[in-house]
């Protein structure tokens, strides 16, 4: 009898990277359980946005929790699509993700201090940073259904495009609904620095999304 060679696909990587992930949700689940409650209903009820929306509220242990937990799930979903819909050749797996998570942390490290430097030019650091925070709130949400999404594509139904794309859906449904309360609950304060707000828009939310889409792409 010959031996026969069988390869198998460590997921141990993965299965540490989304166990941390939920480390990080229960201990802003345990540690904040009233302000985790608001939390997750955003979508549905402004009630955490007009509580914690203040001075010092992107520095809160508790938004630190689900920034970092986003990023993971962000990092894993962004390189699920890259190997699983782009098709792209990506080498070794784990050093992959690792790009991609660096990459994040990197840019929206830099995003940050951009925006923060633009509001202290042009004197709107109050408005720019309850921006950040409505806009980082609903992508901490929307990084929940990345996490069911990653999930299921790894173990569930592997490799599931439609699951992929159904992720990538109510994604973006959820950041859209974020973004409609935020004209609407800032209109007043936005239209005095609608100049700014365009320009904010052009070069920090819609270019860095198309320098990300080329980059999966290429």
């Amino acid at each position: 009898m010959n031996p026969v060679d069988r390869v198998v696909f460590s997921l141990d990587w993965i299965t540490i990277t989304l166990f941390l992930s939920m480390i990080l949700l229960t201990l802003g689940k345990y540690l904040f359980q009233s302000r985790f409650m608001n939390f997750m209903i955003l979508p549905f009820n402004d009630k955490y946005i007009l509580l914690h929306n203040k001075k010092g509220q992107l520095l809160n242990w508790f938004h630190i929790l689900l920034t970092l937990f986003q990023l993971l799930n962000l990092s894993l979903f962004l390189f699920l699509i890259q190997k699983h819909l782009l098709a792209a050749p990506l080498g070794d797996d784990q050093i992959a993700f690792f790009w991609i998570l660096g990459f994040l942390t990197l840019f929206e490290l830099a995003k940050l201090g951009v925006q923060y430097l633009k509001g202290f030019i042009f004197e709107t650091s109050h408005l720019i940073s309850e921006l950040i925070f409505h806009k980082i709130s609903y992508l901490n949400f929307s990084s929940l259904i990345m996490l069911i999404g990653n999930i299921v594509v790894i173990y569930i139904l592997n490799d599931s495009k439609m699951v992929i794309y159904a992720t990538i859906l109510l994604v973006l449904a959820i950041n859209g609904i974020g973004v409609i309360k935020l004209l609407k609950n800032y209109q007043k304060a936005l239209i005095p620095h609608v100049l700014y707000f365009i320009l904010y828009l052009c070069t920090l939310e819609i270019a860095p999304l198309v320098l990300i889409g080329s980059y999966l792409k290429d």
